[in-house]
């Protein structure tokens, strides 16, 4: 396959590519990538192989590790590459630079540098699985990878409990469960969702439902694969007191009762110290039970 050998002029080139299907990158990036002069890519194997499959020869350029991890040196060489006339082409290890990958600082460092930023537009992971999510697409809003910790992803769900939009999510596979589960615990068992797995690939699942189905539905599941969720956005809900005791015991199974409090009160939108005097008593109870 021919590529047109384009002429670049010295800058930052920000080129979106396949998040799975190598025929899902637009012409533009092609001729991008066979013309630039410089490449740095996320991972050097995944661009080095993407180019093999186009046809497109990497002659003596080089293909430069630019990472997450990459520091403020390596930044400054690549802008002094640009200074000095080159035109280098910013690739991710799928999808497009900057959403949850590497890109932001170095191309703000470009910027400053007075030199010009150029994007590439083409796949990505959360357009598509809004696409094929089954939620409203007319307002939403990317959230990206959730911490690790349990209590630092619970806390971070609350605060976007009451946000009208729908929400989207990067997670890992061995992951997946365990965010279903704050989310259910966090925003409710009702509110909608859809896991999207392996998106463009041979394998695509799209799994949509209630959060406390998606919970039951990869409870002990062995997944696999990138994953994108999407949750519906956030509806009127009528809170009584049984649902913040059973809001209550299921946080307070993996968190003190301080945080158990905390994170509920924040979900449902009612003062901490009312919910704490309910843990409190829950947590009495409790203990009176095991006494008898």
């Amino acid at each position: 396959m021919n590529h047109l050998n384009v002429s670049l002029s010295a800058g930052l080139y920000l080129v979106a590519t396949p998040i799975g299907t190598a025929r899902d990158i637009t012409l533009r990036a092609l001729d991008i990538l066979a013309s630039c002069d410089l490449i740095a890519a996320e991972d050097t194997r995944t661009a080095r192989k993407l180019m093999e499959i186009h046809g497109i020869p990497l002659g003596d350029r080089r293909v430069i590790a630019f990472h997450d991890h990459s520091n403020d040196a390596a930044v400054a060489r690549l802008v002094d590459a640009i200074r000095n006339g080159a035109s280098l082409a910013c690739v991710s290890e799928a999808g497009t630079p900057l959403i949850a990958d590497p890109g932001f600082e170095l191309a703000r460092a470009v910027r400053a540098a007075g030199l010009p930023v150029t994007a590439a537009p083409g796949p990505s992971a959360v357009v598509t699985a809004l696409s094929v999510g089954d939620l409203p697409t007319d307002r939403f809003a990317f959230c990206g990878f959730l911490p690790a910790s349990p209590a630092a992803r619970l806390a971070e769900l609350v605060d976007l409990r009451d946000l009208p939009f729908t929400l989207v999510f990067y997670e890992s596979p061995k992951r997946v469960h365990d965010f279903l589960v704050a989310a259910r615990d966090a925003l409710g068992g009702d509110r909608q969702a859809s896991v999207c797995r392996e998106l463009t690939k041979k394998f695509e699942e799209v799994s949509t439902g209630r959060l406390s189905d998606l919970v039951d539905a990869f409870d002990g599941r062995n997944v696999k694969g990138e994953i994108v969720v999407l949750i519906g956005r956030a509806g009127a809900v009528a809170v009584v007191e049984a649902d913040i005791e059973v809001a209550l015991r299921q946080a307070m199974q993996t968190m003190r009762v301080k945080d158990a409090a905390t994170a509920v009160a924040g979900a449902m939108g009612l003062p901490r110290r009312q919910v704490y005097q309910t843990a409190l008593q829950l947590g009495k109870d409790e203990e009176d039970a095991g006494n008898q």
